[in-house]
């Protein structure tokens, strides 16, 4: 079974491989004879002397001088391949090294080997162009999601709860984490996959990772250019976006508050959603107006986020040992008027051990009610157009229906 694998594996990369080269001049050496040779190679001289792999580290090293002088060969003739001196010498490394690849270790790994490497190949003017169009911020700020991630989260593990809290320096920075990546993937996908979609497009998904921000950029984009019923739409499908963020950050934590919040949100999101296509609707065959997206992930802003979320949980608990739960309720609509991601975590990382589930639960759309309040005194301050009472208005009218719903949910 597995030398079938090897030789299918070898000769798809052999027919990959010329249907990529087969047109350069000179030709360049590896193909559909070469790629299974050279894998079949690898394997039997790693069969031979399996124990320290002699006998294939021998080869390696024969295989290696071909490739110096290979690359010696394109550089002092001055006949740079298009793809640079590396890319032919590397695939003819793979299908070598394939062979114990392939006779030792699951088969999940040559194949994902193999395929990663025919598209690495195969896509080299989709990648160029890639790189043309991304600014060198960009790479720094990807660098800084990748330490996020793979640096300081795995360092926290372990760490002991946090005074005054029900929270792990662990448990803050996977929620720094998650929505850290979800406001990543929203701006990448805004930025780069769909960047002429349009305000309302662009507006929902800035609201995957900050409705108030998006309602302050079209607000202050209305400012200078008028209030339309795009933006307006814009705004409200912000909002639209921030409900259900809501529950998809909320079900990371704890399925269980997200199974009490998921109906409301969702109504209030399809709410949102119905207003945004009327003003959609009125604005059709408008001039659309340019909302260019700010990249939201920032070491300082992560820092920030993890301050507040510590900062919420302490204060939360304080709340609901003085308090109860009518206090919690009371500071739900009070952080509203801030950012309510680091308290709706803090109720979905152990700020339901005290008040139960469904008061945590109606807490939590007080708080996005309050935030769609915020954003409405945002609109009229920002925009600064007696026009601006059409997007405020509707803001406000969610706010009370989030908050009716709320009234439900707790009787």
């Amino acid at each position: 079974m597995n030398y079938a694998v090897l030789l299918a594996l070898s000769l798809f990369f052999g027919f990959a491989f010329e249907e990529f080269f087969g047109g350069e001049e000179p030709a360049v050496p590896g193909g559909v004879r070469t790629f299974p040779l050279l894998a079949l190679t690898g394997g039997a001289l790693y069969l031979i002397e399996p124990h320290y792999a002699l006998a294939f580290i021998a080869g390696l090293f024969v295989l290696g001088a071909w490739v110096f002088l290979y690359i010696q060969n394109v550089l002092v003739g001055n006949r740079e391949p298009a793809d640079g001196p590396l890319i032919v010498p590397s695939s003819v490394l793979i299908a070598y090294v394939l062979g114990p690849i392939a006779l030792t270790q699951a088969l999940w790994i040559p194949v994902a080997l193999i395929v990663a490497t025919v598209m690495l190949v195969g896509s080299r003017k989709a990648l160029h162009d890639l790189v043309a169009r991304v600014p060198q911020e960009e790479a720094v700020t990807a660098a800084q999601f990748l330490l996020l991630v793979g640096v300081v989260l795995p360092l926290l593990y372990g760490a002991p709860r946090i005074p005054y809290t029900q929270i792990t320096p662990f448990s803050v920075w996977l929620a720094v984490v998650a929505v850290s990546t979800l406001s990543y993937a929203s701006y990448l996908l805004q930025r780069f996959v769909l960047p002429d979609s349009g305000v309302i497009v662009a507006a929902a998904l800035g609201g995957l990772y900050s409705s108030t921000a998006t309602t302050v950029v079209l607000a202050r984009t209305a400012h200078d250019e008028g209030v339309t019923s795009e933006i307006t739409a814009g705004i409200v499908a912000a909002t639209a976006m921030m409900f259900l963020r809501m529950v998809v950050i909320v079900a990371i934590f704890n399925i269980a508050l997200a199974r009490e919040i998921v109906i409301p949100m969702v109504v209030l999101a399809a709410i949102s959603i119905a207003i945004a296509v009327i003003f959609a609707r009125r604005g059709a065959g408008a001039k659309a107006p340019n909302v260019t997206p700010k990249n939201p992930l920032r070491l300082g802003t992560a820092a920030i986020f993890a301050a507040l979320l510590i900062a919420v949980s302490v204060l939360s608990k304080w709340v609901q040992a003085n308090a109860g739960a009518h206090g919690v309720l009371a500071l739900a609509a009070v952080v509203g008027f801030t950012d309510i991601d680091p308290f709706v975590l803090s109720l979905a990382q152990g700020g339901v051990a005290t008040i139960g589930v469904a008061t945590a639960a109606i807490a939590i759309v007080i708080a996005a009610s309050s935030n769609n309040l915020l954003k409405a005194a945002y609109t009229l301050a920002f925009t600064r157009r007696p026009q601006s009472v059409v997007p405020a208005s509707a803001l406000t009218a969610l706010c009370v229906f989030g908050l009716i719903a709320a009234w439900i949910m707790a009787r």
